[in-house]
């Protein structure tokens, strides 16, 4: 077992005890989340761990920010934010799947990994604008009515939503080009990101407001939709 293996294990493991012990994540799905990480350093190495890794950072503080008034709204995440197996397998599982299509067909890595950081991008985007939106929302408008809503419903955005998911996206491209080199796949993860969230929030209206799905599968379709927005710049290029 090489060195690079090793520290990635100690890595990991050091994650999985601190998210349990630190109340971030369930067992069930801290050993989820290490099983896509796997997938994922198998396939794009570190700077995909970087970016999922980003991710969980993100959507940590978003989600704690001001927990007292969200709370006093209805709108804060259960269980003080204790993320479950399938909330894990929602913002994830595209992004290790596509690990692992990288990992067994090399030839594909360069297009692969961009994929994986416009599923990420997509999934930061949705968890800061709704968290932080709720927050510092000032107007809040039903995304398929474009009517004024109630703050925190399925399928309300606000502008200031909007722009903190955009600066999220910002971040995962950032730490993209980063290891990648600047290119024009800055521009497109940051476009993946934001159609992304808002094909959430539209399914949100459409859908998870009428009972027809559950958040767990919007937010899902979600990262599928920044992925193949990666994909579709990426070929159209």
């Amino acid at each position: 077992m090489n060195t690079e293996i090793i520290i990635f294990i100690a890595v990991l493991c050091a994650g999985v005890i601190g998210s349990v012990v630190f109340r971030k994540l369930t067992l069930p799905a801290a050993s989820t989340g290490a099983a896509i990480a796997g997938c994922i350093f198998a396939g794009v190495g570190w700077t995909g761990i970087f970016i999922m890794g980003s991710f969980f950072v993100l959507a940590v503080l978003a989600t704690s920010w001001n927990q007292d008034f969200k709370q006093s709204l209805g709108v804060a995440e259960k269980i003080q934010g204790l993320r479950t197996i399938s909330q894990v397998a929602a913002n994830g599982l595209v992004a290790g799947l596509l690990g692992l299509m990288a990992f067994w067909m090399e030839e594909y890595r360069p297009l692969l990994q961009l994929l994986i950081a416009g599923s990420f991008s997509s999934a930061t985007a949705d968890t800061i604008s709704s968290e932080l939106g709720t927050v510092y929302g000032k107007k809040f408008y039903n995304i398929l009515s474009l009517r004024k809503d109630k703050r925190g419903e399925n399928g309300v955005v606000s502008i200031e939503g909007l722009v903190f998911g955009i600066i999220g996206s910002n971040i995962i491209a950032a730490l993209y080009v980063a290891s990648f080199g600047w290119s024009i796949h800055f521009l497109w993860i940051i476009i993946a990101g934001t159609l992304g969230n808002l094909t959430d929030s539209i399914l949100g209206a459409a859908l998870e407001r009428r009972s027809l799905i559950g958040n767990n599968a919007v937010n899902f379709l979600n990262t599928v939709v920044g992925a193949l927005t990666a994909m579709v710049l990426y070929l159209a290029s």
